[in-house]
């Protein structure tokens, strides 16, 4: 068992206040804990426990922590930040698995380019229309999918926030940034009201403090909940009217979806806050910022294809640089997704992967909109970065299969 260590007194005797540290767990602020032995059992597998160890323990103490595996993370408990896994099996290389663990980030991190060369041809565009005097020709970008975008971009800062993934929180706060620069240009060519563009700016601005304070723990608990109950009742109505309207006119055009759902989010998160609902149940409710996040990205490949369908002519105005830049970006995140075996993340990069860019490029190829060689290309670098990536997780974990890291990524250990 983990015995609770006392926090020391300080020189007046007095105990010294304590301070959030970046895991949740709480030590004493300024004064460095003399070294402390303590009696833990070989097979404990109680993650907090190593984590409580790292943080408290002085860098002089000599007690030595085994490096742990990441453990999945369930799907209702994706927005929490979970790290080591759970068994008590110590892994044969250590160094790879550090190795693997740093490359993985770094992954992450690249997938900025990418991500940012996106929207920069679209911020260009529009400036050079602005200083041109053509002001019309902003009235074709659409705000209003833009702004689910921004939302779904806000809602993953905050789960990635929690989970302390630095390089995804870069994407994320990257994309809200870009958007929001577009949104400034719609609105200086008055294709944006002003109301929505100051309602825009005040949710932005106030995202990126509130999620930027939570990462360093210096933000009230009372104003995170705020701001989380915000974004899962917004994401919560906003993806099913997305999805309806995707189909309208084939579907009649109305709102009942969005307000059904906003009633429910309602409900939901107010029964949660008053404790009227089962342990599960909370933790559904607050995985959903997330989870509609991840599904309102995942919505965008099947719209474009939905408008693929109906209208094969003009697949060829579908710029295949872009589709090759969302798969790149959206491939170098995904080991980062596998290695810390968050399912939530995998399933939406991988759905991009496949469905927005892979998809929209076969398209283009089967419409003549690409050369053969651009395609196959494509094709091998994508299945052969999928191979890489899966067969490197496997050694790093010590397993004989590929298909054990897929199979644990979605079921767990």
């Amino acid at each position: 068992m983990l015995m609770a260590v006392k926090p020391p007194l300080a020189s007046n005797g007095a105990t010294p206040p304590l301070r959030r540290n970046p895991l949740g767990f709480y030590s004493a602020a300024s004064i460095p804990l003399k070294p402390i032995f303590l009696s833990l059992p070989l097979n404990n597998t109680n993650p907090h426990n190593c984590f409580f160890l790292k943080q408290v323990l002085p860098y002089s103490s000599r007690l030595n922590l085994p490096n742990r595996r990441f453990t999945p993370v369930a799907a209702v408990d994706s927005d929490a930040p979970h790290s080591h896994h759970q068994g008590s099996e110590t892994l044969k290389d250590s160094k790879r698995f550090e190795e693997w663990n740093s490359l993985t980030a770094k992954f992450s991190a690249a997938a900025n380019i990418p991500f940012m060369l996106l929207q920069l041809p679209q911020i260009i565009l529009n400036a050079r229309n602005l200083l041109a005097g053509n002001t019309t020709a902003l009235l074709a970008v659409p705000w209003l999918g833009m702004l689910t975008g921004l939302l779904g971009n806000l809602a993953l800062l905050s789960y990635f926030a929690k989970k302390r993934e630095k390089e995804a929180m870069i994407i994320q706060t990257l994309g809200a940034v870009t958007t929001y620069i577009v949104f400034s240009q719609l609105a200086i060519a008055g294709a944006m009201p002003l109301p929505y563009f100051a309602a825009t700016s005040a949710v932005v601005a106030s995202g990126l403090l509130i999620n930027f304070t939570n990462y360093f723990n210096i933000l009230p608990i009372q104003i995170l909940k705020l701001w989380e109950d915000f974004i899962t009742v917004g994401g919560f109505s906003i993806l099913p009217q997305v999805m309806w309207s995707t189909f309208v006119p084939f579907l009649p055009n109305s709102i009942l979806p969005g307000t059904t759902a906003l009633v429910a989010a309602l409900l939901a998160v107010a029964l949660a806050r008053a404790g009227k609902l089962p342990e599960k149940g909370v933790k559904f409710v607050g995985a959903l910022s997330g989870w509609t996040a991840t599904l309102l990205f995942m919505w965008m490949p099947v719209s474009q294809m939905w408008t693929n369908y109906l209208n094969p002519e003009n697949i060829k105005g579908l710029s295949a640089l872009t589709m090759l830049l969302a798969l790149i970006g959206n491939g170098l995140v995904l080991p980062r997704a596998l290695f810390i075996r968050d399912f939530m993340w995998f399933l939406g990069s991988g759905w991009a992967i496949l469905f927005y860019g892979y998809a929209n490029i076969l398209c283009l190829y089967c419409c003549n909109g690409v050369s053969r060689e651009f395609f196959i290309a494509a094709t091998a670098s994508l299945f052969s970065w999928i191979g890489f990536f899966f067969w490197r997780d496997s050694v790093v974990y010590g397993f004989n299969s590929p298909l054990t890291s897929l199979k644990e990524l979605l079921f767990g250990s």
